[in-house]
């Protein structure tokens, strides 16, 4: 069942969820983002994974008239297929830049080489991007590596630390702070404020790890 809660005095954050990650329920996501984001009461909104956050002027719109449209829009919201394309992500995995590649391999009960195997098999999708400028939340991770994320985040991971937490993957745009697993670095720029489009991912995007030769 959707559910619609404030979230402040100018947000209504539509949580979709129920149990596992549904690739419809995304797609509707995104569309219903798209058709809010053409009005002029709408301020902002972000997909999250199944779920959509709405910013708009509360000053000019009440709050209970924007939840109405709210809802309305989502109950008509298709799951519209979006243009894809297939980036390719080469990375080294374990040693110096995947330090937490054994401790996954514990975790799954499996060799280390059997973990970077299911890492690479698995057909990976852009759900949502936030946390951070570029950084993306990839949906598709096999559910042996689905290790929950730290307890005590790191201070200080790489930028193009390859990583895992949860039942996601996802890459490091730029050097910051992160609970999630490590397994391997990749040297594509994910995120360049100076170019025309400055993240290397969009929403729908397939990713495809491989190994760095």
């Amino acid at each position: 069942m959707t559910r619609i809660h404030m979230a402040g005095a100018s947000g209504l954050l539509l949580d979709a969820a129920d149990g596992a990650f549904n690739d419809m329920t995304q797609r509707r996501i995104w569309a219903t983002s798209r058709e809010l984001n053409a009005r002029a009461d709408i301020v902002q909104t972000i997909p999250g994974v199944n779920n959509l956050l709405v910013m708009f002027d509360a000053v000019k719109t009440d709050p209970a008239a924007m939840e109405t449209l709210l809802r309305d829009m989502w109950t008509q919201a298709s799951a519209d297929e979006i243009p894809t394309r297939e980036i390719v992500v080469p990375v080294a995995y374990g040693g110096i830049f995947g330090e937490d590649l054994a401790l996954v391999a514990r975790f799954a009960n499996l060799t280390e080489e059997e973990t970077i195997e299911a890492h690479m098999a698995g057909r990976y999708s852009v759900a949502a991007i936030g946390a951070m400028a570029g950084f993306v939340y990839l949906t598709g991770l096999d559910p042996r590596l689905a290790i929950p994320r730290r307890d005590s985040p790191r201070l200080r991971v790489e930028e193009g630390a390859v990583v895992i937490g949860g039942g996601h993957a996802g890459m490091m745009p730029c050097t910051s702070p992160s609970g999630w697993h490590i397994l391997g670095r990749t040297n594509l720029c994910l995120f360049d404020a100076f170019r025309p489009e400055p993240g290397l991912l969009r929403l729908g995007d397939t990713v495809r790890f491989v190994r760095a030769s």
